[in-house]
């Protein structure tokens, strides 16, 4: 069988497993299985146990779960009741006045969460009812909040980045400093729209409240120190040398697990389900690392990854060029797949195209997770979407359409960043230097 029918039976395998709804580490596991079997390796069995024992007991990987349950248990805090509480009286005489609170307490809960999903639900539970009341767009009020809730998978401590920096093999504190100032580039774009796009629009937006005493923002502003402290402590730490991403992870739980206590939601209750909620979301995310690693190894034994970057390379391709063709095929993927199987399932075919191109690789994960934040609002399959559609009830295309100027803001994030990797690589580089 040559190459061209293995690519296109190993596809055809991976598209019907994912058609009839198999786990996704499943049907990683199966076509590498396949793709093994139909080149003739007898050693089928050995491969996979070593292959999938190195990717699940990676020391590196010890940040994922502990960052994942420092997100559970101030998902079950009162956390979102004082980031509108806290931002509003700062926020309202802006132009666009409280779809402000949408984009920054996301900013502020991906910072703590790491999770797409999560910092969606948790904000808009919050502020879609209060914005409601206080007769906000519903185009904007959903769309900042489906735009704004990417941010969770970019803003350190982001839980894709401890995917890409294991399966890459680089480092998870450079990709984490790497994503910071991206990350804020993307808060001040969405804020900066929003912004303009109020003052075009007047009608649809009520009118600015009362002002407020500096007191009463000082006061208010009490209510976010407590987050803002476990944040600044936790990313901090890693960016000062302090802790590596798996100490610092460790400091987040304590972190959250004091600040629970502090403000009275600390119970045996709420820490029982914080903590299946992470054994679970961890667990899945490892299957998944462990089909992709086999999957990996598989795909070097039948050759497809260097005849495709051969392929590639033969095109001759500029680097810009190489981008927008990764792009498109990022986001069609991500039209069927979450963010982390994106990932994992690419990285070995893609990642020997990005370095044949010499494209940095931390950069390139900045890239990547730019690019699969895109798949989190485009339909069928986007987590984004689907979570604000049972918190509004709205049909999910409809959503989707009122989240495609953030889409666009962030097909211009990838620009900036393509024409300016200092974006991604100035932190990191500095840090690294003075360390």
């Amino acid at each position: 069988m040559d190459t061209l029918q293995l690519t296109l039976v190993l596809m055809g395998v991976l598209f019907t497993f994912l058609a009839f709804g198999f786990w996704v580490g499943a049907t990683l596991f199966t076509v590498a299985f396949v793709a093994m079997l139909l080149n003739d390796n007898a050693q089928i069995g050995a491969i996979m146990a070593n292959t999938t024992w190195g990717a699940s007991s990676n020391w590196t990987l010890s940040a994922l779960p502990l960052f994942v349950w420092m997100g559970e248990i101030l998902f079950r805090t009162r956390l979102s009741e004082d980031l509108f509480e806290g931002l509003a009286p700062w926020l309202r005489r802006l132009p666009g006045g409280l779809l402000h609170v949408n984009i920054l307490g996301c900013g502020i809960f991906a910072a703590v969460s790491g999770s797409s999903a999560a910092t969606t639900a948790t904000v808009g539970k919050m502020s879609l009812p209060e914005l409601k009341k206080r007769g906000y767009d519903e185009t904007m009020a959903i769309g900042t909040l489906a735009g704004s809730g990417t941010l969770g998978l970019l803003i350190p401590p982001s839980i894709i980045l401890i995917v890409y920096g294991v399966a890459a093999e680089v480092s998870i504190d450079r990709l984490f400093m790497a994503g910071a100032i991206p990350g804020l580039m993307l808060i001040c774009l969405f804020m900066g729209y929003t912004a303009i796009w109020s003052l075009l629009n007047r009608s649809k937006v009520p009118a600015a409240e009362g002002g407020t005493d500096m007191k009463t923002k000082l006061i208010a502003l009490k209510r976010l120190l407590p987050v803002t402290l476990l944040i600044g402590f936790v990313i901090g730490s890693i960016y000062a040398g302090f802790a590596t991403a798996t100490e610092a992870a460790t400091l987040g739980v304590l972190g959250s697990l004091a600040l629970t206590a502090l403000t009275g939601s600390l119970s045996w209750d709420m820490f029982k389900r914080s903590l299946i909620g992470a054994v679970c979301t961890s667990c899945m995310i490892t299957f998944i690392l462990a089909g992709a690693s086999f999957l990996t190894v598989a795909m070097a034994f039948t050759g497809i990854p260097r005849e495709l970057a051969e392929f590639i390379g033969a095109m001759q391709l500029s680097p810009a060029l190489l981008i927008v063709a990764l792009t498109l095929f990022f986001v069609l993927l991500g039209c069927f797949l979450d963010g982390i199987s994106v990932v994992v399932l690419t990285t070995s075919v893609i990642l020997p195209l990005a370095e044949k191109a010499g494209f940095d690789l931390v950069w390139f994960g900045i890239y990547l997770v730019l690019v699969v934040e895109m798949s989190q609002i485009t339909p069928p399959v986007g987590f984004n979407l689907f979570v604000i559609q049972s918190l509004t009830g709205r049909d999910i295309f409809r959503v989707a359409r009122y989240a495609t100027p953030f889409f666009l803001i962030l097909v211009t994030a990838v620009a900036l960043l393509s024409k300016y990797p200092e974006i991604a690589l100035w932190l990191p580089q500095t840090l690294s230097s003075r360390g």
